[in-house]
């Protein structure tokens, strides 16, 4: 019977089949007939679903375990399970992931890799199934993951050919400030000519130039302001140069792209959104008062574990935040180390580095327990850093406090400190905004929903932050004359 109930058409006919010799009668049969074996099986579903939850589950593809950052998040709320040792005090911290590393599953709707992309991300896969093989008990620190995810010679997010920038293309992964309007980067050139003026120099250094929107922007922007610069770009993927070439050909400016940093540099360095795509080390705060380092491991597929830190990490950390059990954030030690380089080689100027972040007071806030890191995928953001290596971007926010710590250490002063909302309509952003041609409602909404964008609070005004650094700039910097926050870091 309790197959039969789980096919409503034959228990159907076989109660009709016998009501038909009760009632003598085919049409009142077939009728009850059909209504009662439908009510039986209604009922048998509805026995099956009360029982459901006393069953064991059934592992299936399209019910994989949740892994990854989401599932880490959840560990200060749940009860720890028993560690899977996989080395010496070096505990996991999540159940089981897929079968096999390349099975690691989406935990949030995210669109599926096309063949191709599929593809690359096998090789990326089989690529940091090797890495963590190879380090110390199979342990791999999360910035080493992140480095090689990024990274790695061909295999990496911003060194492979994937699209990465466009905020009209599907095939993108985000947008950023510059592609979203070129008033951007008029703007920033008004900040851009006073530092030039300043250190005596037309010499503008691009890090992460991405699409070359923002250089298309403030090359022409600084001739109109009377400088003709010499213009050069540091960028670590090769695909991303070859658009910003073809996208800037048409400019005729002294464009050069180099591979190194410079010896000596007088002049302008810009870094927009590039301090939070550096590999970024996690912690999390145990509930003995110990600092835990998170790394990556592969049992049963890539897992988030952790390990007690070293006595460097435990130092660092206490020295940033007071302990909070199951707690856990990130150290982005690789960014503070590029901003204290600075200082070796940017002999006089500034440098501008524009990001998303807080200062620290604000970055190890006590209801900021789960960390900032947050990954890009086809227009979709989410915090799985495990997912798709090599096909998304993995990022964090910024500890501005950290950086500008970084640039003291470097010998360098720090020379402002604003929202972007700010700096820009320091920077003039509403005069160039007048200039748009209002007589075209189309037009007119069409460049004002990006300055919306750039400015409200509710979206970038408010979460990008401007940090000026640099030595030998005597005169207080435009983009800082009101709403300087250098208190606050």
């Amino acid at each position: 019977m309790k197959q039969l109930a789980q096919k409503p058409f034959f228990l159907s006919l076989l109660l009709a089949v016998v009501l038909w010799f009760v009632f003598d009668n085919f049409v009142v049969a077939a009728a009850a007939g059909l209504l009662a074996g439908f009510m039986v099986s209604m009922l048998h579903s509805l026995h099956v679903l009360k029982r459901k939850p006393e069953q064991a589950p059934i592992n299936t593809p399209g019910a994989a375990t949740q892994t990854g950052i989401e599932t880490l998040k959840t560990a200060a709320a749940v009860p720890e399970p028993d560690a899977t040792q996989t080395a010496s005090s070096i505990t996991t911290t999540l159940p089981q992931a897929a079968p096999t590393p390349s099975a690691h599953m989406p935990s949030s709707n995210l669109p599926q890799p096309d063949p191709v992309a599929q593809a690359h991300l096998d090789t990326v896969t089989r690529h940091l199934h090797h890495c963590i093989q190879a380090a110390p008990g199979g342990f791999l620190p999360f910035d080493q993951w992140m480095q090689h995810a990024l990274y790695a010679p061909g295999l990496g997010y911003y060194t492979a050919g994937s699209e990465k920038f466009g905020s009209s293309r599907t095939t993108g992964d985000f947008t950023t400030a510059p592609e979203l309007t070129p008033l951007f980067g008029q703007a920033l050139a008004r900040q851009v000519a006073q530092v030039l003026r300043e250190a005596g120099s037309n010499h503008v250094l691009e890090f992460g130039a991405g699409s070359g929107a923002l250089a298309a922007a403030l090359i022409p922007a600084l001739r109109t302001l009377g400088i003709e610069p010499v213009y050069q770009i540091l960028d670590v993927s090769a695909d991303l140069r070859e658009r910003q070439q073809t996208r800037l050909a048409g400019l005729g400016a002294n464009i050069e792209w180099v591979e190194q940093l410079p010896h000596a540099f007088e002049g302008c360095v810009v870094a927009n959104e590039v301090l939070d795509a550096m590999p970024v080390t996690l912690f999390e705060w145990n509930q003995d008062g110990q600092v835990m380092e998170i790394g990556v491991v592969n049992t049963n597929g890539f897992e988030l574990a952790r390990r007690p830190a070293s006595p460097r990490l435990q130092k660092t950390v206490s020295e940033r935040m007071p302990p909070l059990p199951g707690y856990h954030s990130e150290l982005n030690l690789q960014a503070e180390a590029w901003v204290t380089g600075l200082g070796d080689w940017l002999h006089k100027g500034a440098a501008l580095l524009i990001d998303y972040g807080f200062p620290r007071h604000e970055y190890y806030h006590p209801q900021r327990a789960e960390g900032t890191l947050m990954c890009h995928y086809r227009h979709h953001a989410h915090a799985d850093a495990l997912l798709y290596p090599g096909l998304q971007d993995i990022t964090a926010h910024i500890d501005f406090t950290a950086m500008a710590d970084a640039a003291l250490a470097g010998g360098m002063e720090v020379l402002g400190y604003t929202t972007q909302a700010r700096f820009l309509i320091n920077c003039g952003l509403a005069d160039l905004v007048s200039t748009v041609d209002l007589s075209d409602p189309v037009e007119h909404a069409r460049a004002m929903g990006p300055v919306q964008k750039l400015l409200s609070e509710a979206e970038m005004g408010e979460l990008f932050k401007v940090l000026a650094i640099g030595q030998g700039i005597d005169g207080p910097l435009t983009g800082f004359m009101q709403g300087d926050r250098r208190d606050r870091l």
